[in-house]
């Protein structure tokens, strides 16, 4: 009997312990999935590890540009034009860098419309050198300064270093030139600041603590910013437009970046990539380490292909590395591919195409995104 009351009580025992270990609450440690949906984390890393290091290094460019800027004003001689082209080209190859993120300070300031809208007006151009007071805030004006104009200036208005350096040398007309050169310099190098200090300023703590997914939320402006880019400014502007794969199969080869510099285009459209794939997957500037991203959230958030199922960040991946093989493949003069390699620059845009469409559309919609641009070119 003894025996029996034991084994009864050691019973109730394990029975007492079961229902006190079910309702313990879980003091577990947060799985990593949950962290990766953290927007605060994305936006910080964003923020820290991205956007404010790859600005500051644009920065150490266009101080180096500008400084030779300032020196050729003064002593406008061969050897200090061939330096100012060489701090151009290392300028605006940084620029790529930046370009992106056009949200935020980049929007307030609309600097992209200053800095790079090409092709350059170059009757624009002249009429503003032979008048230093044009209005160059108004929209008309934005393919008339910024690096396409620079570009005109620095390599289109002569045939040789030596027709560009009299022209910079010219009786009268030579101070108005000089003049206009260091007002395209002197307004970017304003805008750059503006843009820097919103972003070491205030602005950050705002961009990292509006979590939320409308339409005025961080998340929300930066996708919607990074889509158009990639969209409008990769895909279209550095192929579509050139190609005719834009313009009813017409190619305009005058409309590649950096038309006077022809042997710059495809390194400013390789730059321009690379540095979309980079901020995509977290890839810190200064590190080169991969953070929290929106590859990471997608992941999260268990996003897939809807047809073979595959994790979409991965789809996407892919794909970008197929628009990299293709860009890979163009010869580095964009202005003779348009003109004879003709099909494989619309090769480009059609593989930026299909990027579009799972940015735009499969990426949005994972991540309850509403776009808040348009376009009419069939996405």
């Amino acid at each position: 009997m003894q025996i029996l009351m034991r084994n009864y009580l050691m019973l109730f025992v394990l029975f007492v312990m079961s229902i006190q270990i079910a309702c313990k609450p879980k003091t577990d440690t947060p799985k990593k999935e949950d962290n990766a949906l953290d927007r605060q984390v994305l936006l910080t890393q964003m923020a820290d590890s991205i956007i404010i290091p790859a600005y500051g290094n644009f920065k150490t460019k266009f101080d180096a540009f500008y400084l030779a800027a300032n020196t050729f004003s003064s002593n406008p001689t061969e050897p200090n034009l061939i330096v100012l082209r060489i701090k151009w080209a290392e300028a605006y190859i940084q620029w790529q860098t930046v370009e992106l993120f056009d949200f935020g300070p980049a929007d307030k300031q609309t600097i992209r419309n200053f800095y790079n809208i090409y092709p350059a007006d170059t009757t624009g151009i002249q009429f503003n050198i032979a008048n230093p007071s044009a209005n160059l805030d108004i929209p008309a004006s934005y393919t008339q300064q910024g690096f396409p104009a620079l570009d005109y200036l620095l390599n289109g208005t002569g045939n040789s270093n030596a027709s560009i350096i009299t022209y910079y040398t010219q009786p009268i007309e030579s101070e108005k030139r000089l003049a206009y050169l260091m007002r395209v310099c002197n307004r970017m190098q304003s805008l750059l600041g503006l843009v820097i200090t919103d972003w070491n300023g205030a602005f950050r703590e705002t961009f990292i603590n509006k979590t939320g997914l409308d339409i005025s939320s961080s998340t929300s402006l930066m996708v919607n910013g990074l889509v158009l880019h990639y969209e409008r400014f990769i895909r279209s502007g550095k192929f579509g437009i050139p190609s005719g794969a834009l313009l009813n199969g017409i190619a305009s080869p005058e409309k590649v970046e950096a038309f006077y510099k022809k042997d710059l285009s495809i390194t400013l459209a390789k730059t321009a990539h690379q540095a979309y794939v980079n901020y995509f997957n977290g890839k810190s500037v200064h590190a080169g380490i991969e953070g929290p991203s929106l590859k990471t959230y997608l992941n999260a958030l268990g996003a897939k292909d809807g047809v073979t199922g595959q994790s979409l960040s991965e789809i996407i991946n892919a794909q970008f590395v197929q628009c990299g093989n293709k860009i890979n493949g163009l010869n580095q003069n964009l202005y003779q591919e348009v003109i004879n390699n003709n099909q494989a620059v619309k090769d480009v845009f059609t593989e930026m195409q299909a990027a579009v469409r799972m940015l735009k559309v499969d990426m949005t919609s994972a991540m309850s995104i509403t776009i808040t641009f348009t376009d009419n070119d069939g996405d």
